[in-house]
């Protein structure tokens, strides 16, 4: 709704002073649960804590379907998620324990199916607050819409968003709080004043146990988010960061430091429960949060990441080589992890050797929470009339699963779209190439009918949307052969070495490549040719350099058009009645 008398004041103004790096700590009995300020009972100097955490939940209110909904089990795959079953799951988990938190690692919002993101993600924070948040780190997602938009989230208020435009619309009830929890931004400072957009720790007191929690997320959230969304802002080095703070913490007598950090892991076992003390561990190519683990101060006592959207219990060794824990819990609320520990008030620490964690399966099978079963109504109400409306057809599945190249069905369709959108033509001059980047691609489109009560078949805007939530801009620009060749050498070497990104690309385009060299590269059957300037198109978060893929920036002719989503689901407009139905993958080959 138009905000403009509401809007708050607070949003607009960074950097103030309680948001500096060494910033007053918030301390707990501020009603979040199983906080307490009471004092210590007198049975012993042993204070048993239970900790519970998740992250990369990314507003799915909903229970996530397809590929997103599974958990692998040594007995199988099992579907889980939902919020409504996550917060009866954790008020189970709670059940017998008096001194009890709830924390998290980022990407709490953003990349958000369209029952949040339509409204800016207020309904996710409103869920998070029911369902018992204390706190969590920022991750790369939360500046999707700029760092403004995170302090406005923290602090409430409404965005005047010309109520509905772009199919989003803030505070459609009249107001918005924002959240009863913290939100913690070490690493991240605003250049102009070079305080934290967000405070840099938090300090819970529970029955008298301080525990300080810093909250970080990765140094490379630049590369990986729209240049928009992070301009103005300087990133710090993770270990650095936490590593200065501690000295901070223990002045105020605060001994008991947990990091939340929004970087991650690889297993190499793919079992919810099977990494590092179980029959597998985290792969050292493409794990950043093991060198970060083994170089964070010894006097921080556990490490709680995410980002890779990985499921693990692990035990890396600080710098003294003593254990350390450090966890992950998949995404999109599938999984929490639950961790026990006994803090020493003679020492004022957490007694390293009692700190022990297990992920746990957010399964269906358990009554639904009425608070966030209410939430979801209320907002399905609001969502509906832009949610319902069907923009094409499929005749199958069509998933974001890749090939052994790294191509996939819904990286061919959404390309394809791309290519076919006339807001990016100018001059008369159409792109012969779209680029999509792999990461964008978020969810499959099933062929089963939707919640609406659409045929199967039935591709719903709220399903096109779950596939493709950024609201990112279409734009085109010219590229000689040899930078598009440049661009897909990109795929795996730079940032993306350790982990290759392999672009999806249209139809007409063809190659191949054996390890990390390029071979053969060819449109419509005839070579590119190096010295040529083509018209390719993409999103505006590859063309400001994202994913490490700096080629896009040197682009000539730049030219904006409309919005991802428009595009994608104009294309499936027009197969009208009979459908899209994906073709064979053959555009990308890996000798």
């Amino acid at each position: 709704m138009s905000t403009r008398t509401r809007r708050l004041l607070g949003v607009t103004i960074a950097g103030v002073a309680a948001l500096a790096m060494a910033a007053a700590p918030s301390f707990a009995g501020d009603g979040g649960p199983g906080q307490s300020n009471a004092s210590p009972k007198a049975a012993g100097p042993l204070l048993d804590i239970q900790l519970l955490s998740f992250n990369d939940f990314h507003g799915n209110l909903e229970p996530p379907s397809g590929s997103s909904a599974r958990v692998t089990t040594s007995h199988g795959n099992v579907d889980a998620g939902g919020v409504e079953y996550l917060a009866t799951h954790l008020a189970q988990a709670r059940q017998g324990h008096n001194n009890t938190l709830t924390v998290a690692a980022g990407d709490i919002v953003g990349a958000s199916p369209l029952l949040s993101a339509a409204f800016h993600d207020e309904p996710t924070i409103l869920a998070m607050n029911k369902l018992g948040l204390d706190a969590t780190a920022v991750g790369n997602h939360e500046f999707d819409e700029g760092y403004k938009e995170i302090q406005r989230l923290q602090y409430g208020g409404c965005i005047d968003d010309g109520d509905g435009a772009n199919n989003q619309n803030s505070c459609p009830t009249g107001s918005f709080p924002g959240a009863s929890f913290d939100i913690l931004a070490a690493n991240v400072i605003e250049k102009s004043s070079g305080k934290t957009i967000l405070p840099a720790y938090t300090i819970k007191n529970v029955n008298g146990a301080k525990i300080a929690f810093i909250g970080m997320t990765l140094k490379d959230t630049p590369n990986i988010v729209t240049a928009a969304g992070v301009a103005g802002l300087k990133f710090t080095d993770e270990v650095e960061t936490a590593n200065a703070l501690v000295p901070v913490l223990k002045k105020n007598n605060v001994n008991a430091i947990i990091v939340l950090i929004h970087q991650g892991g690889l297993p190499t076992n793919p079992i919810f429960d099977a990494s590092c003390g179980n029959g597998a561990g985290l792969d050292p190519k493409a794990s950043p949060i093991i060198d970060i683990a083994k170089r964070l101060d010894p006097e921080i006592d556990m490490i709680i990441s995410g980002h890779t959207h990985q499921p693990y219990v692990c035990d890396i060794p600080d710098p003294a080589g003593r254990s350390r824990l450090v966890t992950s819990a998949s995404s999109f609320g599938r999984l929490f992890t639950e961790t026990d520990l006994q803090y020493d008030r003679r020492t004022n620490d957490i007694v390293r050797s009692s700190v022990k964690g297990t992920n746990m399966i957010v399964s269906r099978d358990v009554p639904k929470d009425p608070a966030q079963t209410a939430l979801i109504s209320q907002y399905k109400a609001f969502v509906k009339p832009i949610a319902s409306k069907v923009i094409g057809h499929i005749t199958q599945d069509v998933t974001k699963s890749q090939n052994a190249a790294g191509e996939s069905q819904l990286g061919d369709l959404i390309a394809d779209a791309q290519l076919a959108d006339t807001s990016v033509v100018t001059g008369g001059e159409a792109p012969v190439i779209a680029f999509m980047n792999p990461g964008g691609v978020r969810a499959d489109l099933s062929y089963a009918a939707s919640p609406y009560g659409e045929a199967p078949g039935d591709v719903t805007f709220d399903e096109a949307f779950t596939v493709q939530p950024f609201n990112n801009y279409m734009v085109s620009m010219t590229l000689t052969g040899k930078q598009i060749k440049a661009l897909l050498n990109e795929q795996w070497s730079g940032p993306n070495a350790g982990a290759p990104k392999i672009l999806q690309v249209s139809k007409g385009l063809a190659y191949t490549y054996s390890g990390t060299t390029l071979g053969s590269v060819t449109l419509n059957g005839a070579a590119l040719d190096d010295a040529k300037s083509y018209r390719i198109v993409t999103n505006n978060f590859l063309q400001g350099g994202g994913d490490g893929f700096p080629t896009f920036t040197a682009g000539t002719g730049v030219y904006y058009g409309g919005l991802d989503i428009d595009a994608f689901a104009s294309y499936l407009t027009s197969f009208g009645a009979t459908g899209y139905t994906p073709g064979a993958l053959n555009r990308i080959t890996r000798n």
